[in-house]
């Protein structure tokens, strides 16, 4: 695994391999990612959680197209109690592994006053799976009980910053943020699950409870951008946690 190094005072950058020694002796600056992935080091937290929405943060507005072919804005939700936006695909091993899970989850707190919306901000010249028809026949064929958005222009990726597919951001009726991060910890293969956070998360907030966890880390395929490389990610963005 290779982190991305760019200094913010020296304003450098290069490549250096990872190991656990390393971390260790590094924990300060370093942050775990996926293969292939970058991450930008500071000495300044503020450099790296400015990047991803924060906790209490007001939900960022949007309008995008959905599978069904209408227009949809955050003010279409405006009567839902709780809002969970999460950023997803159509390819990624990890929203395939556990979409059945967040199916399940959906569907059992949709009459408690939770309503789920899917948004695909991935670049079709990346995967051209992700496109808007593939979308549309994914939608077709599965029945997901969500809406699905498409962020063509990558503008509401950025708002948010969605780190990875799935990203999950789970808003209260004032549209501040009470939890961002992973829908479960082992996405990929749910046979491995042993957390269900976003169960978790919103068991607590349909009861009236504090969200006891409200930041973990999403895990995922990074975001796929317009014109970069597969693995490429924003400079400032970093593991939440």
């Amino acid at each position: 695994m290779k982190l991305r190094w760019v200094h913010s005072e020296l304003n450098y950058s290069f490549k250096i391999p990872v190991i656990q020694a390393a971390r260790l002796i590094l924990c300060s600056f370093f942050f775990e990612l996926s293969e292939g992935d970058y991450c930008y080091i500071s000495k300044s937290k503020k450099s790296y959680m400015a990047y991803t929405l924060k906790i209490n943060d007001i939900a960022p507005h949007f309008k995008l197209k959905a599978t069904d072919g209408k227009e949809y804005q955050l003010n279409d939700f405006g009567e839902v109690e709780t809002l969970v936006i999460f950023f997803t695909c159509n390819h990624c091993p990890y929203v395939l592994g556990s979409d059945e899970i967040t199916r399940q989850t959906a569907m059992k707190y949709n009459d408690k006053g939770v309503k789920f919306v899917a948004i695909n901000s991935n670049s079709p010249h990346t995967y051209p799976e992700d496109d808007y028809d593939h979308m549309v026949q994914r939608m077709n064929e599965q029945k997901f009980p969500w809406l699905y958005l498409y962020d063509k222009t990558q503008e509401v990726a950025r708002k948010y910053g969605a780190l990875r597919t799935p990203h999950f951001y789970v808003f209260d009726k004032e549209r501040k943020l009470v939890y961002t991060g992973r829908g479960l910890d082992s996405p990929r293969n749910i046979s491995n699950m042993k957390v269900n956070d976003l169960d978790r998360v919103l068991s607590e907030i349909t009861m009236n409870k504090e969200v006891s966890i409200k930041v973990t880390n999403p895990i995922g395929c990074n975001i796929k951008w317009e014109g970069k490389d597969a693995h490429w990610m924003p400079a400032e963005a970093c593991d939440l946690v």
